[in-house]
């Protein structure tokens, strides 16, 4: 597909050297290149749509990579990836090794920053212009940060810690939320008035001509003042961001790209920190994405009628029909972990707290010490950034909040900064901590149903798929929450080597077992639901696996402090004879699982069906 000015478009020196006549067409080109590429590869479409003309006027006013441009999250950051060089990457877009969805400084001069979790932007851009500052730099620096990162606690903590020297312009794109302070056809009038240079030439020379007047030129001045903020005050009144002491500019339209660019200008200018306030359309220029904002954000994703997403929403309003004190919280990932239904069916006990997991488990945990039943459902890769509340709110309290732990395992499309495979290890260590791992729908309802009877915090983790279709032969040796798990041999008729697993790696296992026993050995396996308590699972294992000459653990997940080394641990403490079994470990060792070059993620961390098989059959 060939188009005539995109084409032409390498660097941001190219952008700057077009005529503005020149813009809305580029505009337009970039919205049909987005359309057909991520339509066919997969990505965020939605956001990216609405970010087309503020990013362009934000790579003409300013230089990068000299001037620093910080995309909150990151997942709006394909119009500034297409003009700085990574056009022809965009094929191998959310593929392993190849374009992120996101920002990384390992991709370009023009990333300064990495993203993937949300609300970091303004923390990071304060740290640069900080660093500038004392360094004696003359770099400006951009952070262009969404209405939904702008939930986030860690935006609010940084703002509050923002001098108002630096120069430093937060662009806060509105494309969903209303975050306005203020509305209406005369506000909207003002907020162009004091971004125009001509009202600023105006005020400039104002009090220059006051101040030289000999004996009233400084009450006049002071007098001036107080008139202005008194006025403003009235027709005008002072919003979150200046009564921080930033600049304020806006709202303004975010897709007119003249009003934008002007008021960038204006805010460079001032060389103080300034808030841009654009309010975009999300989809713009795409009708389907325009009318179905949410369904456009991620093309490409999982089936949701077929997921662990449905089918627990599904299970939870069957809990929750039966059990006032059964409540659903989410991060601002309803759609995402299938919670939006509980919402429709029980919306006085549904809680979407916003880009703030932290609180969303403080508050859970609340909610527990009341009496409530909460299930808090947050990805894998999210939790992370609540482990404090985790341990200091919920579990040292013993408090029975329900962790229910979306995309569990490796993330091929998003990539490093989405992989679920921490998860297990740093929940293992945390005492009085249940963790449960289901490989089909009914399992997970049953886990969530058994969960409501237990005193202390339970984890309940699961992938971003649909359930794993498991053979008559793989069936329940143990079906007790505290030690579930099932085995496709006999107990006292151990093969020559096991599997043991859990999640959704199973279906690798499969295939690599496939695989031995074409080379003539023959292979069982073991899968795991309930990680820990370890004591009791370990002690089946022990029992089931006597006989095997090697027992292979495969976890899709971090190896230290993993399932397999915590699993071995007990093994060794239950006396598990290590010379006549050989006790074999094959999970993701010390790295995030994040190659330079395209290749197949699973082969490149050592858990392809190949891998496994060759591991286990090594001499």
């Amino acid at each position: 597909m060939e188009f005539r000015l995109l084409d032409k478009i390498n660097t941001p020196a190219d952008l700057r050297a077009l005529a503005n006549k020149d813009i809305p067409i580029l505009a337009e080109e970039i919205r049909r290149f987005l359309i057909n590429t991520v339509e066919a590869h997969g990505g965020h479409l939605a956001s990216n749509l609405g970010a087309v003309e503020f990013t362009l006027a934000i790579h003409r006013v300013f230089e990068s990579p000299k001037d620093r441009i910080i995309f909150d999250v990151g997942h709006q950051s394909y119009v500034h990836k297409l003009i700085t060089g990574r056009r022809e990457r965009f094929s191998a877009l959310r593929k392993t090794g190849g374009l992120s969805g996101f920002t990384s400084r390992k991709e370009s001069e023009h990333d300064p920053f990495g993203a993937g979790h949300s609300s970091t932007s303004v923390s990071c851009a304060l740290g640069f212009a900080e660093a500038d500052r004392f360094l004696g730099k003359d770099n400006y620096t951009v952070c262009v940060l969404g209405d939904g990162a702008y939930t986030g606690g860690m935006v609010h903590e940084a703002l509050n810690n923002c001098p108002n020297d630096l120069p430093l312009i937060i662009v806060l794109n509105e494309n969903g939320m209303s975050i306005s302070a203020t509305k209406g056809t005369f506000a909207s009038y003002l907020s162009r008035v004091r971004a125009s240079g001509r009202y600023r030439r105006w005020k400039k020379s104002t009090l220059s001509v006051l101040s030289h007047i000999p004996l009233l030129g400084s009450p006049l001045k002071k007098l001036f003042a107080l008139i202005k903020r008194g006025v403003k005050k009235i027709i005008f009144p002072t919003n979150y961001f200046e009564g921080l002491g930033f600049y304020y500019i806006g709202p303004i339209d975010g897709n007119d790209y003249v009003r934008v660019e002007e008021a960038l200008r204006t805010a460079k200018d001032l060389g103080k920190t300034v808030v841009v306030h654009l309010k975009t359309v999300k989809g713009k220029g795409y009708p389907p994405a325009e009318e179905s904002p949410d369904g456009y954000h991620s093309v490409g994703k999982a089936d949701a009628n077929d997921s662990f997403h449905s089918a627990l929403a599904d299970a939870l309003i069957g809990l929750a029909s039966k059990d006032k004190r059964i409540t659903a919280v989410t991060a601002a990932m309803g759609i995402g972990t299938g919670l939006d239904a509980f919402g429709v069916e029980f919306p006085e006990r549904y809680f979407d707290v916003g880009i703030a997991e932290d609180h969303a488990l403080t508050f859970s945990a609340g909610m527990a010490a009341a009496g409530g039943l909460p299930f808090v459902a947050i990805y894998s890769t999210f939790l992370q950034r609540g482990y404090d509340s985790i341990v200091h709110d919920v579990a040292l309290q013993g408090l029975p909040v329900r962790l229910l732990i979306d995309r569990a395992g490796l993330s091929l499309g998003d990539g490093a900064t989405h992989h679920g495979i921490f998860d297990v290890s740093f929940l293992s260590h945390i005492p009085g901590m249940t963790v449960l791992s289901p490989l089909t729908y009914s399992s997970l309802k049953e886990m969530l149903a058994s969960s409501l009877e237990m005193n202390g915090p339970v984890s309940i983790r699961y992938p971003n798929s649909s359930e794993i279709k498991l053979p008559r032969s793989l069936r329940y040796y143990c079906s007790e929450i505290n030690c579930r798990l099932l085995c496709d041999f006999d107990e006292g008729a151990c093969p020559d080597c096991v599997f043991v697993t859990y999640g959704k790696i199973l279906e690798k296992v499969f295939a690599a077992r496939d695989i031995v026993e074409e080379n003539g050995v023959n292979a069982g396996i073991i899968a795991v639901e309930t990680l820990k308590p370890y004591g009791e699972v370990a002690s089946i294992i022990k029992r089931l696996t006597f006989g095997a000459r090697r027992v292979l653990y495969v976890e899709e997940g971090i190896l230290s402090g993993g399932g397999a080394q915590n699993t071995l641990t007990e093994l060794n403490r239950l006396g598990f004879d290590f010379r006549a079994t050989d006790f074999r470990i094959a999970a993701i060792e010390d790295n995030f699982a994040a190659p330079a070059e395209p290749c197949e993620l699973y082969s490149y961390v050592g858990l392809s069906p190949a891998k496994l098989a060759e591991k286990i059959m090594e001499k």
